[in-house]
């Protein structure tokens, strides 16, 4: 199982600014293509007051900082140089996160999704919507916030695809801000099946791929999750791809590039149960060589590795 696509993370919560120009990233993106990369998935488009791209709507609304780069513009542009495909995420208020009301995410996203779309659908390489409100269970207004905003992007920009990636609520399901690595209690397979058929049953139509993160589970544990992910996925109509954490939950610093051992281990889940297509939270950070972290470039040696040992493989399709 290769991984073809990655998030980018530039408006992060939790993980340090790497302070990247043009030069920087144009290099990045020829260190994805180089091992398959073939689709970038921008994780939001703002944060509170931090945004990527000189919205008049955002600054006006939500008091958001003018930001000193269009990294929208950058980021579509260096897509299309190098022939990728580029996801656009949403904007993220934090309302949702002090008042667990989707009501505002909303609000908000109805006016950018237009904005970004007349300001830059015109790029090739602008080939899909990434809805970043980050779920586990069945959250109160979830299903309508993923049906609304997915309906709209879809119905502006001619039915390009929707992702949502969620998270599984298992033991390593704790905030970053934690100390703990794992929590007493965590769902059973039985009840995520459950409540992720419910949200699915909401949102066909609406979401075309989900990609659950792979991190909060036990590797034990991954088939099995996996197998249920993939026969929920099928049974909606949904693309199943995988985000596979590059980063470890299972260390004490929070967050370092993960043990190539543990990522091999969770594609490898991934390919057993029929995945189509996978991606990871985040090249940049945590595979790239020229990350501020000195392991990922390492972790970038050994995937190569073990992408040349899976020899000849048909490269997985755009979606």
């Amino acid at each position: 199982m290769k991984i073809t696509g990655t998030f980018i993370d530039e408006i992060s919560h939790d993980i340090p600014h790497q302070n990247w120009g043009y030069a920087e990233w144009n290099n990045d993106f020829k260190y994805m293509k180089a091992v398959g990369i073939n689709t970038v998935i921008m994780i939001r488009s703002g944060y509170r007051r931090f945004i990527t791209y000189p919205s008049k709507y955002l600054q006006k609304q939500y008091g958001c900082y003018y930001p000193p780069v269009d990294l929208v513009r950058l980021f579509l542009e260096l897509a299309d140089k190098h022939d990728m495909h580029f996801y656009f995420g949403l904007y993220d208020s934090g309302h949702y996160w002090d008042t667990n009301d989707m009501q505002h995410e909303i609000d908000a996203n109805r006016y950018v999704i237009d904005e970004v779309w007349k300001e830059y659908g015109h790029y090739k390489s602008f080939k899909g919507w990434y809805l970043s409100m980050e779920v586990s269970r069945k959250t109160k207004g979830a299903v309508e916030a993923f049906r609304t905003l997915g309906l709209q992007c879809k119905q502006v920009s001619n039915g390009l695809p929707t992702l949502i990636s969620p998270w599984i609520d298992g033991k390593k399901a704790v905030m970053a801000a934690s100390s703990g690595l794992s929590k007493e209690q965590s769902i059973s397979i039985i009840e995520h099946e459950k409540e992720w058929s419910e949200i699915f049953d909401g949102i066909t139509g609406a979401v075309d791929a989900v990609a659950f993160q792979d991190g909060h589970i036990d590797y034990h544990e991954l088939n099995d999750f996996f197998a249920v992910n993939k026969q929920m996925a099928d049974k909606f109509g949904l693309q199943c791809w995988t985000n596979a954490e590059s980063f470890d939950r299972d260390m004490p610093i929070k967050f370092l590039p993960i043990k190539f051992e543990k990522l091999r281990l969770k594609l490898e889940a991934a390919r057993k149960a029929g995945y189509d297509k996978a991606i990871t939270f985040e090249f940049s950070h945590f595979m790239s060589p020229q990350s501020a972290y000195l392991q990922a470039g390492h972790l970038y040696n050994r995937y190569k590795d073990y992408v040349s040992q899976l020899g000849e493989l048909p490269d997985q399709i755009f979606f």
